[in-house]
């Protein structure tokens, strides 16, 4: 009879097993898969395993940013995951499994940036700043220069947005020295992105005014600009350069700017050989024969 009871208790526990299994693929709708997976987020035995199907599924949930934001206690989750692991950073002991585990929320984090009717609240909360300390990072190892280039994704949804206020904000704390940092240091992926949010940043003219404010900052970030195109010279990269050039050029709209950039302008831009594998991007062919009639 013991017996039986059992045979019918694991009976039961399949049947059970079995209900939840289906109720996890027949769920309503992609809006109740998407709540399920934000509350799981509230408990940390759930939290790895959601933050991981969140973020692989982000694109199919048109609401998932508004309802990360206003839902309880999920954005204080997602920052724990991130200062969690700020004792890993120094001396640098970051594991593949545990960068790869902040990497998705890092992705939560950038989709509430990139959506409209969060990006201001996300701004207002300074979110940004606990990311800056990843960028502070010099580590070239894997799991560092993912949560580098994953950190950068996050701005880089800001920036997008042409937004003065993002700019603004972005320059009271900082951003400049930590990209150029990634500019010297990074992988060319990571390069690319922290040139890109550079570029963005001189395309407004709160921006171009800051770096061109003294003639310390023209230089920081021509220096950076002509190491890289050295380095392009071992290593070329069309979509890195392009956006290179697209810096110099609005650089070349500053008088100030101008007589730095003479200065310090690397004669690779100038050598046809170097230049050559730009034949198939006519834009920025454009934008670099306007930039040398600028500098003269």
């Amino acid at each position: 009879h013991v017996d039986d009871g059992r045979a019918r208790h694991d009976d039961d526990d399949d049947d059970e097993e079995e209900v939840e299994h289906n109720l996890h693929h027949v769920m309503a709708s992609p809006t109740a898969q998407m709540e399920a997976l934000v509350a799981a987020l509230q408990d940390p035995d759930t939290r790895e395993n959601a933050l991981l199907d969140l973020s692989k599924k982000r694109d199919m949930f048109a609401d998932l940013a508004p309802t990360l934001w206003f839902s309880f206690g999920v954005v204080p989750a997602l920052l724990q995951e991130i200062v969690a692991i700020y004792p890993l950073l120094n001396p640098p002991s970051l594991t593949n499994h545990a960068s790869n585990r902040v990497c998705n929320a890092l992705a939560l984090l950038q989709c509430v940036a990139s959506h409209p009717d969060t990006r201001g609240l996300f701004l207002a909360a300074h979110i940004p700043l606990f990311l800056y300390p990843f960028l502070n990072t010099v580590s070239k190892t894997r799991p560092f220069e993912y949560l580098r280039l994953t950190s950068l994704g996050v701005i880089g949804a800001l920036v997008k947005m042409d937004d003065t206020e993002v700019i603004n904000f972005l320059l009271s704390t900082e951003i400049i020295p930590l990209c150029l940092r990634t500019m010297e240091l990074g992988s060319e992926l990571s390069k690319t992105v922290a040139t890109f949010i550079v570029q963005k940043i001189l395309s407004d003219e709160v921006g171009l005014s800051y770096i061109c404010a003294t003639a310390e900052r023209c230089y920081a970030v021509g220096t950076v600009l002509g190491g890289m195109v050295t380095q392009l010279a071992e290593q070329p990269s069309v979509r890195l350069l392009k956006h290179i050039i697209r810096c110099y050029l609005r650089l070349s709209d500053n008088p100030r700017a101008r007589e730095c950039l003479r200065q310090c302008f690397p004669d690779q831009l100038r050598d046809p050989a170097f230049t050559a594998y730009l034949k198939d991007d006519v834009a920025t062919q454009k934008w670099l024969v306007q930039l040398l009639m600028q500098l003269n």
